[in-house]
């Protein structure tokens, strides 16, 4: 039986006092890639955010890489985002120190010390991106693509058991949205990471089909890679 990564049972989601979904219950396994999609509006954002920690469980019952949500509290939060790395749509790199130096600072927030250790690290997870050689390049000096991957170089960092990843195509052009379509699905497979990826691109759900959660009218769907396969026959 396939460990799970995240188990979510009968959680209604808010954003203040509003009930954005309700009545939620999904697991992923290990190494499995999902996509959430669903229309602006429609609770992609605060699932996310609910899985992440910003905003509380309130009803329901949630794991996510071992963290009880419902037991989440402000001083507990940061030890659940060292198991998890988010990658965003905007990369949100540091623009005043380069490549190596961006890593470097994630490393030291989340508690290393080890010069060594960091240095194998940072050049692990450049490796595993296809940027060995680019440490030393500053973010404007590198095209969209790149950052992109160096934000999930970022993600990769503390051997995360899940990648959370917001719209990591949304402002790529199709070229390189495919690469990074290809490294997220080889993150799965390969290196056995789970990935959530939030989306509303449905050619390249169709290019890459995978399972898919889709927030709507207030509930979230489950529809199995089989089941999509099926229809597409």
């Amino acid at each position: 039986m396939s460990e799970n990564v995240v188990s979510i049972r009968n959680v209604n989601i808010y954003q203040g006092g509003n009930l954005i979904l309700e009545d939620v219950s999904f697991d992923v396994s290990k190494g499995e890639f999902v996509y959430l999609v669903g229309k602006t509006g429609t609770g992609k954002s605060s699932l996310l955010k609910t899985l992440y920690g910003e905003l509380p469980l309130k009803q329901g019952s949630g794991n996510v890489v071992g963290f009880d949500l419902k037991d989440m509290t402000w001083k507990k939060v940061p030890f659940l985002r060292r198991n998890l790395g988010v990658v965003f749509q905007d990369f949100q790199l540091l623009t005043d120190r380069n490549v190596y130096e961006n890593l470097k600072f994630v490393l030291k927030a989340t508690g290393w010390e080890d010069k060594k250790a960091m240095d194998d690290k940072i050049n692990d997870v450049l490796d595993k991106v296809g940027l060995k050689s680019k440490g030393f390049k500053y973010p404007f000096e590198m095209s969209g693509g790149e950052q992109q991957r160096v934000d999930i170089a970022r993600a990769l960092l503390n051997s995360p058991k899940l990648i959370l990843a917001d719209e990591p195509t949304g402002n790529l052009d199709p070229e390189t949205s495919d690469e990074i379509m290809q490294l997220l699905f080889h993150i799965a497979k390969d290196i056995d990471t789970s990935v959530i990826m939030a989306t509303h691109d449905f050619i390249v759900i169709n290019k890459y089909p995978s399972r898919m959660l889709t927030t709507e009218r207030g509930k979230v769907f489950d529809t199995p890679l089989e089941t999509l396969m099926n229809a597409s026959r």
